[in-house]
């Protein structure tokens, strides 16, 4: 049985992002290979929020989109076997549907609802709503690959 959530460092054991890149903070409400929700703390004093914009911080909503393929990335890593998943990867292959109805304004918490919709053999098809409080700030469709790591 899968555990349920995973903290900072879980994640860093499947992901090879690293600060300042790496995004999301904690993985929860995990369904094995189905969905997820993760959590970003998005931070006044964050690299991506310093020059966007002085005086008005706001998220960058490409950065949303990479939060939102790292908890896709942490969902399959922990749900595949991980002798299939050593020495691997997970690459952003796609976009598609991207909106952003909300600024996501510092020093909250960003909830980032994922699904995987499907999978045929490297390639995944993922769904995220991200949400502040309840509230909807963006929604994205995007594909992912598994890839093998090059030494």
């Amino acid at each position: 049985m899968s555990k349920v959530e995973l903290d900072k460092k879980s994640i860093e054991s499947l992901l090879p992002h690293r600060e300042p890149m790496l995004l999301i903070d904690k993985l929860t409400n995990i369904v094995h290979l189905k969905s997820a929700t993760a959590i970003m703390y998005v931070k006044k004093n964050g690299f991506y929020v310093q020059g966007h914009f002085p005086g008005q911080p706001v998220m960058p909503g490409v950065l949303i989109v990479e939060a939102f393929g790292q908890a896709a990335a942490a969902l399959t890593a922990h749900g595949i076997d991980p002798n299939e998943y050593a020495n691997k990867l997970v690459y952003l292959m796609s976009v598609d549907k991207a909106r952003f109805r909300n600024p996501v304004i510092p020093d909250c918490e960003l909830h980032l609802e994922i699904e995987s919709l499907r999978s045929h053999g490297r390639v995944w098809k993922y769904k995220g709503t991200a949400k502040v409080d309840g509230k909807r700030m963006a929604d994205a469709e995007w594909s992912a690959t598994i890839v093998e790591r090059k030494a």
